[in-house]
């Protein structure tokens, strides 16, 4: 591929001549780079010697970084487009071939992921808030007046928990468990998985609205939460219900919560594109967010496993309640710590999402 000459139109000519010359210094760094790989998408990356491979990333990044000043200063649109292409390219020469599943999978669990949830740390605890102001909201109408319960709970949904069943129903749903349950839990378990993984997803694709969706979403499944708190504290049942749904509420109320922030993350990357032109933040900032959404629909999976499972056998609350709190300290301690350590191979994906989004 060559680059075409500079035509700018009617651009004046101050214009065109900063083109060619901003082309002129930088061109044999270009052209150096994609004979690299068009050997590589030709042979293939074992072909290529030590000194290659050394200098293979550093002309990748020299060329993004030139892509990044073409296209802040508004140069000819047939180099920016070129170099678009170069850069796309060259990613996959650089990161492609060496990454298999099984080191994805561990480079997205043990350092994506997690710097994915850190960034996003401030829409995590908005999401958080506005879900906690549903819970809130409903405990304390149903804590002075039940019948607000079916206002905010389905009668689907309720099963038949509500203000009119006695205590001891609401109890048995809590520690009765059926002689053949065990066959069913795998099957309940995925039921669970794929509910859940639904509602977070939901959360997310909603943030394309400006995000007004996705806020109320979270509060919506916030007011169910509280009204059966509410319900089972009248009963005297509240930390029964505490025991029953914190070993996998670690995991899904998580999930929930983070699903909401990668939905407001694509609003933000939408409304506030800053510098970028809006097809490019929402590249970089809806990449980020898919991260983040991808790490939780396997948290939804762990909360299903959990709630199908391991809920259903132990009935125990003191172990149910020790199981959480381990729960809850692994998963603190993981999106915390993991990746901290080394550099961010990350950065190099976004920049290359950046390059995708064009002017508009």
């Amino acid at each position: 591929m060559s680059v075409a000459e500079p035509t700018l139109g009617g651009a004046p000519g101050a214009t065109r001549l900063r083109s060619v010359e901003f082309r002129r210094q930088r061109e044999a760094t270009w052209r150096e780079l994609e004979a690299l790989v068009d050997r590589v998408e030709r042979d293939g990356l074992d072909q290529l010697g030590p000194e290659a491979l050394t200098r293979l990333p550093v002309l990748y990044r020299a060329t993004v970084s030139a892509l990044g000043v073409a296209r802040e200063i508004s140069l000819d649109r047939n180099v920016v487009a070129y170099l678009e292409g170069l850069c796309t390219r060259a990613y996959f020469c650089v990161y492609g071939p060496k990454r298999t599943l099984v080191s994805a999978l561990r480079g997205f669990f043990l350092r994506s992921f997690p710097q994915a949830v850190r960034a996003h740390r401030v829409l995590i605890a908005v999401a958080a808030l506005v879900l906690g102001a549903g819970v809130a909201t409903s405990a304390l109408l149903t804590l002075g007046d039940p019948q607000y319960f079916h206002t905010f709970v389905d009668a689907t949904y309720a099963q038949g928990r509500g203000p009119e069943a006695s205590t001891e129903t609401l109890r048995a749903v809590l520690y009765e468990t059926d002689a053949t349950a065990a066959e069913r839990l795998a099957a309940f378990s995925m039921y669970l998985f794929n509910r859940n993984a639904g509602i977070g997803i939901l959360c997310f694709g909603l943030g394309f609205a400006a995000g007004l969706p996705t806020l109320f979403l979270l509060f919506v499944n916030g007011l169910i939460l509280g009204a059966f708190a509410a319900l089972y504290a009248q009963r005297g049942l509240g930390t029964d219900l505490r025991a029953w749904i914190a070993p996998h509420g670690v995991f899904e109320i998580t999930a929930v919560v983070f699903c909401g922030a990668a939905g407001l993350a694509v609003a933000r990357a939408l409304l506030f594109p800053g510098q970028r032109t809006r097809r490019a933040s929402l590249a970089v900032g809806g990449r980020a967010a898919a991260r983040v959404v991808l790490g939780s629909v396997a948290l939804f999976l762990v909360a299903g496993l959990v709630e199908g499972i391991f809920r259903q056998l132990v009935t125990d609350p003191t172990v149910r309640i020790a199981a959480a709190t381990m729960n809850a300290t692994l998963l603190v301690a993981y999106l915390g710590l993991a990746g901290r350590s080394g550099g961010d191979a990350d950065s190099d994906a976004e920049a290359v999402a950046d390059v995708r989004g064009r002017h508009v």
